[in-house]
Parts: structure tokens; C-alpha cells; sequence
């Protein structure tokens, strides 16, 4: 299994980006895929998750409204697009993939598998 995020960079605040989460050695369409951030000197914290058939998706209170958490799963890519950036949104950003049902959409041990990370910078 594994997991390729791309799509990071440096942009000003106010700015857009959408990463991408390609998937390879497994069928996505059977995961619950998260989206998961770490800045420098702070724990690695959860973003958004979105179930097998796009039906839910799950947001932390920092970014709702903001970013929009989607799915292609003929395309084996989960994306994650970022509006409206802040300069507190700067941080290596993780796609991580779950085989199992959470119960807790958020919790980083709920996942099985993760890509390595992109760099997201936003500056003021």
C-alpha cells in the first residue's frame, strides 16, 4: 500500500491549493481516507475524512468552511482543496487510508496506512 501527497507549496495568505492523494496497491473505494497536519514543534492533528462513497466528510473546527475534502475513486486519488489559507495552516500535510469502520474519524491510530507528507506554506 501506498500513499503519494502532492500538490503542497508556499502561497500567500488568502491563497488556494488543492492536494492530491494518489493511491496505489489497493482499491481506495474500500478505505475511509483522512487528511492529517503537523507543524513544526506541535503534534500531528486531524483535518477532514471522507467515507468509502463520498456520502460524509468530517472536518476539524480550524478549517470547516474552508476546505472541501473529495474523492475520485476511479482515479484512486483523494483531494483535499484549501481555501482562503492562513498562515496557521502551514504544515506538512498527511493522506492517511483505513481499512476498518472508526469510531472516531479523527483519531490519527484509527488509520492503517499513510503517505508521506507536503509541505504547505502560507505566508502573511
Amino acid at each position: 500500500v501506498q500513499l503519494q501527497a502532492s500538490g503542497g507549496g508556499l502561497v500567500q495568505a488568502g491563497g488556494s491549493l488543492r492536494l492530491s492523494c494518489a493511491a496505489s496497491g489497493l482499491a481506495l473505494s474500500t478505505y475511509i481516507m483522512g487528511w492529517f497536519r503537523q507543524a513544526p514543534g506541535k503534534e500531528r492533528e486531524f483535518v477532514a475524512a471522507i467515507d468509502r462513497s463520498a456520502s460524509s466528510t468530517y472536518y476539524s473546527d480550524s478549517v470547516k468552511g474552508r476546505f472541501t475534502i473529495s474523492r475520485d475513486n476511479a482515479k484512486n486519488t483523494v483531494y483535499l482543496q484549501m481555501n482562503s489559507l492562513k498562515p496557521e495552516d502551514t504544515a506538512v500535510y498527511y493522506c492517511a487510508a483505513d481499512r476498518g469502520t472508526p469510531s472516531d474519524y479523527s483519531s490519527l491510530y484509527e488509520y492503517d496506512s499513510w503517505g508521506l507528507g507536503t509541505q504547505v506554506t502560507v505566508s502573511s
